[in-house]
């Protein structure tokens, strides 16, 4: 186990005033106010730098920037710890400052510019020991002025490996996450999606479920369903619960086999505390409790797993002025504290206010893998996109295909590409063994030893591993002879058959019709005459069109002056807000009968609810300024969530139940926040039917009134109630 130095213990200069940076270049005058104006200014163009304000307004302002950043030297980035809107140096900040000194002494006088040619230039043990004198401000320095050439060779060097019960990021080696979500947690489905996962060689870095429902219970029930999956099938790797980092410790502390614990980073303080409620301290524990009384037990040294994705913190506004790039690096800082097994990075997956297009996911996650490899991480790249960006296929392909190149330790396995239940798309097992079999690489090798046993690979003649007679053949693991019928509650999945690596061209063409169906959802109008005749108020929001409100999620969660007059306190407990979100065909086809059986279940529980608002281009946060301006303790936010890979998961919604904390709560773990959010997703025919819906809904209003807490903090209280 890592010795962790307390955050209060780690030595960081003091904050300074800005510099003013400026150059001229051909004859044009360029100044940046600040560090942070400087990184953001020599990043590629990307749409959250836009949105923030921070990316260059011209080519040459970004090469002007990037001739200034060029010449500032490691101690000069050292000496100017970025701070948050107070100006005080956050715990994620502080993180970061816990380097090798000895190594940052050693080559603290070398230049931004020749950091990078020392990089280029010496071999990877050299370059192994300046990153570990690295904060994640100085590492993102470093990728603002590589090219996609120098990303790719600089990371081919650094071989980071991990060990649990397999080992990942070998050289020759690339490994593969399975991950089996369900929009139910279905134990069929799940079953089903392991079993393929497996016979197409994936899963050797881990299985890990993202839980529809976070719940001690059923991250409990979801633990046992895979660890008895993986004994059963005797594949050598390990199993993982995505639930929150609350949640995982509660399910370890009451016997469940936690083997790898999982948590969100942010790059700054207010992102991590606020949003995914989570702190260094939390973390210090956590990681101190794996190493205690984790289920690999009190040899395994590594056992920690984190996610981390540029644009989070923009994307909430709470990226306290810095871009993307050095935000996301600094996540990097702080998983470093913990000596990961993995980190699976998951740039794309937020939507177009991150990243609009093809180029700028591919820039950002070969910048990501080169951060991090640098700074020591075990990197897994998870290149990803939602619908409502203009990410596309293909644009994966070619960041996965560099990403390969550049010796990513692993990526995702979900089924065709298609993730049933966080209605996103990645990487499959086709993918992987595609691109194990055009770099000649393979899996872990404890795994490839097993698979052979299995039939699922084979060694020739000249000792490459193959495909084997198994390879892709589920049923090898179904002794009951069940697979058709457990993969009949599967939805998104057009069949089995392939050709070489690849899915057969009709289960092809079915999986992108499909794709190409539910991106239309995006684009669709919130139709109250679709709605029918219940009884509706309509207010507006700041996004006054769709591509306003696509491109600009803060339009979305802020009420137009008009309605904001309008709204005044009613005396009521509860108040329905209804929105699109990112589909509104979701909302056409549940409201209709999700409103009013959820208005009866709680007139029948006593609770008084104002007329239902219906908000066109509406975001989730806006939950909050309507609760503000009516002053009712809970908002039920029923909201389109963003569409998934078929045509029915387009119609997915969910309730986000935003519960206004009291001044005497204090705010539970979250100190800022003043609403605690419990969410019920997947609410759609494939899902949670309305009516079934209505009456998880209701349930969960009477547990967040009578605890008064929602979220996290209710649910460790209905624990003690247990």
């Amino acid at each position: 186990m890592r010795k962790v130095t307390p955050v209060s213990k780690i030595s960081v200069p003091a904050p300074r005033p800005d510099v003013v940076y400026e150059t001229v270049c051909f004859e044009q005058r360029f100044v940046f106010p600040g560090l942070k104006r400087l990184l953001g200014a020599a990043d590629h163009d990307k749409a959250g730098d836009r949105l923030a304000g921070l990316a260059a307004a011209s080519e040459l302002e970004r090469e002007a920037a990037r001739r200034i950043l060029s010449g500032l030297t490691l101690r000069e980035i050292y000496d100017t710890p970025l701070t948050d809107e107070n100006g005080r140096v956050d715990e994620v900040m502080r993180a970061n400052y816990d380097v090798d000194a000895e190594s940052f002494n050693a080559h603290a006088a070398l230049t931004v510019g020749e950091a990078k040619d020392f990089i280029l230039s010496r071999d990877a043990a050299d370059v192994s020991r300046l990153g570990r004198g690295l904060t994640g401000v100085m590492a993102a320095a470093i990728a603002k002025i590589m090219d996609v050439q120098e990303l790719v060779y600089a990371s081919s060097g650094l071989r980071v490996a991990a060990h649990a019960r397999t080992t990942v990021g070998l050289p020759g080696k690339l490994s593969s996450r399975l991950q089996p979500n369900h929009p139910t947690d279905d134990p069929s489905a799940l079953a089903a999606l392991v079993y393929t996962g497996l016979s197409l060689g994936a899963g050797d870095a881990l299985i890990g479920v993202n839980p529809a429902l976070d719940t001690v219970e059923n991250t409990t029930a979801l633990l046992r369903l895979i660890d008895r999956l993986r004994r059963e099938t005797g594949a050598p790797t390990q199993i993982c619960v995505l639930s929150h980092i609350r949640t995982q410790l509660a399910c370890l502390e009451k016997g469940a086999p936690v083997e790898i614990l999982f948590q969100s980073l942010a790059g700054t303080a207010r992102t991590l505390t606020e949003e995914f409620d989570c702190t260094v301290d939390l973390l210090d524990a956590a990681y101190a409790t794996m190493a205690a009384r984790g289920a690999l037990g009190p040899d395994a040294r590594q056992f920690m797993y984190f996610e981390t994705g540029q644009g989070s913190e923009v994307s909430y506004g709470k990226h306290d002025g810095m871009d993307m790039a050095t935000a996301e690096a600094l996540c990097y800082g702080l998983a470093r504290r913990y000596d990961p097994f993995m980190v699976n990075n998951v740039t794309g997956f937020i939507g177009p206010e991150t990243h609009g297009g093809d180029m700028e996911m591919i820039l950002s996650n070969l910048q990501d893998h080169f951060m991090g490899k640098l700074m020591g991480l075990p990197m897994g790249m998870a290149p990803c996109y939602t619908l409502h960006a203009q990410i596309t296929t293909e644009g994966q392909q070619i960041a996965t295909t560099l990403l390969t190149a550049a010796g990513a330790n692993y990526f995702m396995d979900v089924y065709l590409g298609v993730d049933r239940m966080l209605a996103y798309f990645d990487t499959s097992a086709h993918d992987d063994q595609t691109l194990r079999e055009i770099f000649a690489r393979e899996p872990a090798p404890e795994f490839a030893d097993w698979a052979i046993g299995k039939g699922i690979f084979l060694r020739d003649a000249q000792g490459r591993l193959r495909r084997g007679p198994n390879w892709g053949n589920p049923r090898i693991f179904d002794a009951a002879g069940r697979f058709d019928e457990l993969r009949a509650k599967l939805p998104a999945a057009y069949g089995w058959e392939n050709a070489g690596p690849r899915p057969a061209n009709a289960v092809a063409r079915d999986t992108r019709a499909n794709m190409a169906l539910a991106r239309q959802a995006i684009s669709s109008e919130l139709s109250p005459e679709r709605l029918g005749d219940l009884h509706l108020r309509r207010i507006g929001t700041c996004a006054a069109t769709k591509t306003a409100h696509l491109a600009h999620p803060d339009l979305g969660a802020r009420l137009d002056a008009d309605s904001r007059a309008a709204l005044k306190p009613e005396g009521h407990a509860a108040q329905i807000l209804i929105s699109d979100g990112l589909s509104a065909e979701a909302i056409h086809h549940n409201i209709p009968r999700l409103l009013p059986a959820l208005l009866g279940r709680l007139e029948e529980a006593g609770v008084s609810v104002g007329t239902p608002l219906l908000a066109p281009n509406g975001r989730v946060k806006l939950a909050e300024e309507v609760g503000e301006a009516l002053q009712s303790e809970l908002v039920i936010s029923l909201i389109g969530e963003r569409p998934g890979g078929d045509g029915m998961a387009a119609r997915s919604m969910s309730a986000y139940l935003a519960f206004r904390v009291g001044d005497d709560a204090g705010a539970g773990r979250n100190t800022r926040p003043r609403y605690e959010y419990t969410v019920i997703s997947n609410i759609y025919e494939q899902g949670a039917p309305p009516e079934a819906a209505a009456l998880m809904i209701a349930e969960k209003v009477r547990q967040i009134r009578a605890h008064r807490a929602a979220g996290n903090r209710l649910e460790s209280l209905l624990q003690g109630d247990r």
